[in-house]
This record gives structure tokens, C-alpha cells and sequence, in this order.
């Protein structure tokens, strides 16, 4: 009862998320299986305000889902920003294409439907900060492949970190999911080429700094 509350009192002490992402929040709750999925009002103006900070001038987004996130770091980057975000689930495209073309970045946002393993390799570009939030089972695929493409001092952050506290318990040898996430965060422990900390938002983002 105090954490709902108090992440009202935070809620209301914030940015508003404005009419076009409070309309998607709305419509994924009511129209799509997995809405926890979006980031949501609080994750989203902390990836605007990490964009404010950063000024990416290329943002590389792995898991479009319903572009909540996607638009929200739209927000933050440079005028002269782009931003590619990957998508494996064709079946979003047209939820997606609903919200981009209502937006004023939609000129500078591409998306790419596909696997994302495919298709890094075919991105010539070197990416200011990645924002991963896919396949749980392929984190440390999606950190290897993208890992040469991101500048040094540029940042990557990872989503879903904690996976609902999974992380704290011997995964079912079927949970490829969480053996993924479990891998990765050690992984990123590990690799001595990166400053690093995780933040306790929602289901834990970490984000990492490229030396």
C-alpha cells in the first residue's frame, strides 16, 4: 500500500506524460496482451531526462513493443537526432505506425522489423546510447553485437534486470528467460571495459558506460 502510494506522490511530483503517450498507455491496456511491457509514465521521462543529459545524436533501440519508450527518448535527443528501433513482432506495425505518425519526431525515428541479430550487423552507424528491452534470452547476443557500434562514452542501458526478483532464486532449467537475464548481469559484472550501476526502477535498469 505505501509503494502505490508513494509512486502516486511521485507520479503527480513529475513531468506529465502528455496526450499522445497517455493515449498509447491507455490503448495498450485496453487492446494488448502484455501492457506491463510499455515502460510507462515514470521510465519514460527518465529516458527523456537521460536523453536531455547525454545528447545522443544516435539512439539504437532493441524491442520497439508499442514505441512508448521509443517516443519518450524522441523527446530528449539533439535536433539533429535519429533514433532506429527494431521490432521483431510485425503484428505491432500497425499500433506502432499509429502513434509515430501523430508524432513530431516521427521524421527522424526508423523502424526496423525483424531480428535484431540480423539486422545490428546492417546498421553502419555508431550509436551515442542503446537501449536494450527484447528477448531476455539473447542480452548478452544484443551487448556483444552492439557493443563495437557504441562510441566510447556512450551508454547502453538494459531493461528488466531483476525480472520480477527471479534473479534472487535458481532458475528452472526451462526459465530460459531468467538464465538469460542471470548471465547478462553477470556478464556486465565481469567486463572490465564498462562502469556500471543498477538502478531499483520498476523491474531494474541498468545502465552501462562505455570507458
Amino acid at each position: 500500500m505505501i509503494a502505490e502510494t508513494l509512486d502516486d506522490y511521485i507520479l503527480s511530483h513529475i513531468d506529465e506524460e502528455g496526450e499522445l503517450l497517455s493515449a498509447l498507455n491507455r490503448d495498450a491496456n485496453v487492446n494488448l496482451l502484455r501492457p506491463r511491457m510499455l515502460s510507462g509514465h515514470l521510465q519514460g521521462r527518465i529516458l527523456k531526462m537521460i536523453c536531455r543529459m547525454l545528447r545522443p545524436k544516435r539512439i539504437l533501440e532493441i524491442g520497439t513493443y508499442t514505441a512508448y519508450a521509443t517516443l519518450c527518448m524522441a523527446e530528449g535527443m539533439t535536433e539533429d537526432g535519429w533514433i532506429h528501433t527494431l521490432e521483431i513482432n510485425d503484428e505491432m506495425e500497425d499500433f506502432i505506425n499509429k502513434y509515430l505518425s501523430r508524432s513530431p519526431y516521427k521524421e527522424r525515428i526508423q523502424v526496423h522489423f525483424g531480428d535484431a541479430m540480423e539486422i545490428i550487423p546492417t546498421l553502419d552507424e555508431m550509436f551515442d546510447l542503446v537501449f536494450i528491452d527484447a528477448d531476455k534470452r539473447l542480452y548478452s547476443d544484443y551487448y556483444d553485437l552492439v557493443f563495437p557500434k557504441v562510441r566510447p562514452g556512450g551508454v547502453i542501458l538494459a531493461d528488466n534486470i531483476l525480472w520480477d526478483g527471479k534473479v534472487l532464486d535458481e532458475p528452472h532449467p526451462s526459465d530460459k528467460q531468467t538464465i538469460g537475464i542471470l548471465a547478462f548481469n553477470e556478464k556486465i559484472k565481469e567486463d572490465q571495459r564498462v562502469e556500471k550501476v543498477i538502478l531499483p526502477l520498476r523491474d531494474g535498469l541498468t545502465m552501462i558506460w562505455k570507458k
